[in-house]
């Protein structure tokens, strides 16, 4: 369970922890559809970006989750998060291409491969491995798939309506102990080079062959420090 719980943090921001977490109340001061598009491009300390995350099997949100950036290096973006509404946060580091390098207490070597490979074109391919361990827990899982651009399409959420890149990503993760046990993940990532973010993720994951989670998660509001 701790397993499917940090994975899910990967790809769809915590979409396995977010969907035990209580719906937080809403907001009528929220961004409406349709609201013009602030330029971000490169990633800066104070730039955040806040999702909403839906369960499509029982139709609920789950959960609202604010992400700030805290430092910015050549190589790395540190980037802590929250869910609102109640009082987890936690930190997460990725690589300049929004490739997950760790989120304790999992790590990933060289990366978890779920962000993108510039410049963006439709038909782009790449491959994607990684070895990802939970030191704390003795758990290792070796992982290996691909990503593909598939389209560019325009996107509208709550933060605005926005160009993006659509890439479809599929993988495998195998338990090195046990190669017995095995999760299948389909990933589909709306990518806005715009905002140096994306404004949608779908996270569909199957253990041993059966449907574990179907989850959305889509931007809502986002911002620079002012």
């Amino acid at each position: 369970m701790v397993r499917y719980a940090i994975v899910g943090v990967v790809w769809l921001f915590a979409a396995g922890a977010w969907a035990q977490q209580a719906s937080p109340p809403s907001d009528s001061s929220a961004p409406i559809a349709g609201k013009a598009v602030v330029p971000m491009e490169e990633p800066r300390p104070g730039d955040s970006w806040t999702y909403e995350v839906h369960d499509e099997i029982t139709g609920a949100k789950t959960a609202t989750r604010e992400n700030v950036v805290t430092e910015v290096t050549p190589s790395e973006v540190s980037l802590r998060f929250k869910i609102l509404g109640n009082s987890n946060d936690g930190f997460t580091l990725y690589d300049r291409s929004w490739n997950m390098m760790s989120a304790p207490p999992w790590k990933y070597s060289p990366n978890d491969g779920t962000g993108i490979k510039a410049p963006l074109a439709v038909g782009k391919t790449w491959t994607l491995r990684s070895n990802n361990t939970n030191a704390g827990a003795g758990a290792t899982w070796n992982r290996s798939g691909n990503s593909k651009v598939v389209a560019q399409e325009s996107v509208t959420t709550r933060a605005g309506t926005f160009e993006t890149f659509k890439i479809e990503t599929t993988y495998s993760d195998r338990n090195v102990a046990d190669p017995t046990r095995k999760e299948d993940v389909t990933l589909v990532t709306w990518y806005a080079p715009l905002i140096d973010h994306w404004v949608k993720r779908t996270f569909v994951l199957r253990v041993e062959g059966h449907l574990k989670t179907n989850t959305t998660v889509e931007l809502v509001d986002y911002g620079r420090k002012k």
